[in-house]
């Protein structure tokens, strides 16, 4: 999720009395919003293979596929339709937790953000808290040891206040400190529920040529589920997550052997990064690859499609995305594998206009996801 959803940073001791203030927005009266009243009772127990979707808002929801879904992290704002919906289905409704890591090395500080998010969940029926901290901590420091502290505390929390509720932590493809995201992993897996891991974005960091890649490699982001099993992590305390949307890059060159040459722009110390280019849905891709240059192209050696086209200004691009082909591949890893389950960043990518073609695309989206 990195660079999607990221408020403003708060910066003074005072701010979680103000996150307090702004979820308030949000808040039902208390009152149970669904008309049976028994849906407002907390999900309980775990299916054998996770689901999980991330929602980022508006009613794409009503389109999702919800004979696989187990969970949906509630990223956009407060819908009670959506929670009566998921929880008539058998699935959580869960919290977005996020706060700056510098506040929480104070104990006291973490307690009342913790209690803050436990109030929260109750008033709105909610299941539990994915918690998406996505900030640079070094190892060993105050807040290496905080935000593990933090995990813990939260699930606790939730744990005791509502039973059966879930708690989630978000973490990078790699813990090899990804965007300088240096966290105590095996530590945190023990304190939650379990880790969802973002397969995408892992062309945050180049560290080689500037050149435009897959968003998600195959064998990239296996190694990753490899470096986190070799941490002792159990493999039932990862969920895989695949991205629903692709890079659109401008090419400063493209070759005539598809290699697309892009400007240094860093991230985080690395010469390079996916910001030299720009997010795109998978929807808007099916919209536009079969009136490209090229129709879809596949590499074989990063397991991933792309396309190239030509702007209004002849400017040349490369755009790389995931579809089921590519996705299927990493589903059938993560059974074999024996990892929790799967999920994606994010449900609303997709294009649920119900034509006949775009019902036939978002269909095999959701079917991918099944191994």
């Amino acid at each position: 999720m990195r660079r999607l959803l990221r408020a403003g940073a708060c910066t003074s001791r005072g701010c979680p009395v103000l996150l307090l203030a702004l979820l308030r927005l949000g808040w039902s009266s208390g009152a149970c919003p669904c008309r049976e009243p028994a849906l407002c009772r907390p999900i309980t127990g775990a299916r054998e293979f996770e689901v999980f979707v991330f929602d980022v808002g508006r009613k794409s929801w009503k389109f999702y596929d919800w004979s696989q879904i187990t969970t949906v992290a509630a990223f956009g704002k407060y819908d009670p339709e959506l929670l009566c919906y998921a929880h008539s289905k058998g699935a959580r409704v869960v919290l977005k937790g996020d706060v700056p890591v510098k506040e929480i090395i104070d104990s006291a500080n973490r307690t009342a953000w913790i209690a803050q998010q436990v109030d929260l969940a109750k008033k709105q029926y909610m299941d539990g808290i994915n918690i998406d901290i996505e900030q640079e901590v070094r190892e060993m420091s105050p807040e290496y040891y905080a935000l593990t502290a933090l995990v813990k505390e939260t699930t606790d929390a939730f744990h005791r206040e509502i039973p059966g509720s879930q708690v989630t932590f978000d973490v990078a493809w790699s813990p090899a400190c990804i965007d300088k995201r240096c966290y105590n992993y095996s530590g945190i897996a023990d304190a939650c529920d379990f880790l969802f891991v973002m397969s995408y974005d892992e062309q945050s960091q180049v560290w080689t040529g500037c050149i435009a890649r897959a968003n998600a490699p195959y064998s990239q982001t296996l190694d990753g589920y490899d470096d986190y099993i070799n941490m002792s992590i159990e493999p039932k305390k990862l969920v895989m997550g695949v991205p629903w949307y692709g890079y659109d890059y401008r090419c400063l060159d493209l070759s005539k052997d598809h290699v697309c040459s892009l400007p240094n722009i860093p991230f985080r110390g690395a010469p390079c990064s996916d910001a030299a280019g720009r997010q795109v849905t998978y929807g808007t891709i099916m919209k536009q690859v079969n009136s490209s240059i090229s129709g879809s192209l596949w590499d074989e050696e990063q397991k991933a499609p792309y396309y190239e086209y030509k702007d209004s200004l002849g400017h040349f691009h490369q755009v790389w995305y995931d579809n089921p082909e590519s996705i299927s591949l990493k589903a059938a890893f993560a059974k074999k594998r024996g990892l929790r389950g799967i999920g994606m960043w994010n449900g609303n990518c997709l294009d649920y206009s119900r034509s006949s073609v775009a019902e036939q695309q978002t269909e095999a989206m959701w079917r991918a996801l099944r191994p």
